[in-house]
């Protein structure tokens, strides 16, 4: 419950619901530093709510679909509680953006 009860973990959860990212793409989506980034990233990585791959140079992240299953208040979260906040449907709306701008985590330190 308190990997759940931080505004940005839940914002990159929000993300991360519909995309699996990198740490960069999320920095640059959530306007957060990578440290942070990194720092929410592994708590919610402790409490298994997200798992990592590491591709080449980068770690993706994505939702641990089998946890989810496992605790369905996690789901409703997602799926419904999520959707009333605004500040998670703003990042939906820049995720959007950022899959149509053609940027990857190859290119996106220099977007800035």
């Amino acid at each position: 419950m308190k990997a759940l009860s931080d505004e940005t973990r839940l914002r990159i959860l929000n993300l991360l619901r519909h995309e699996e990212l990198c740490v960069g793409e999320m920095e640059y989506l959530l306007n957060i530093t990578q440290s942070n980034a990194s720092r929410h990233l592994n708590k919610l990585w402790i409490s298994k709510i997200i798992r990592h791959e590491k591709r080449a140079q980068w770690v993706y992240y994505s939702l641990n679909v089998k946890v989810i299953e496992d605790h369905p208040f996690i789901k409703v979260l997602l799926d419904t509680e999520l959707n009333r906040l605004e500040i998670c449907k703003l990042d939906l709306k820049n995720l959007d953006e950022y899959k149509k701008s053609g940027m990857t985590c190859e290119n996106i330190k220099g977007c800035r």
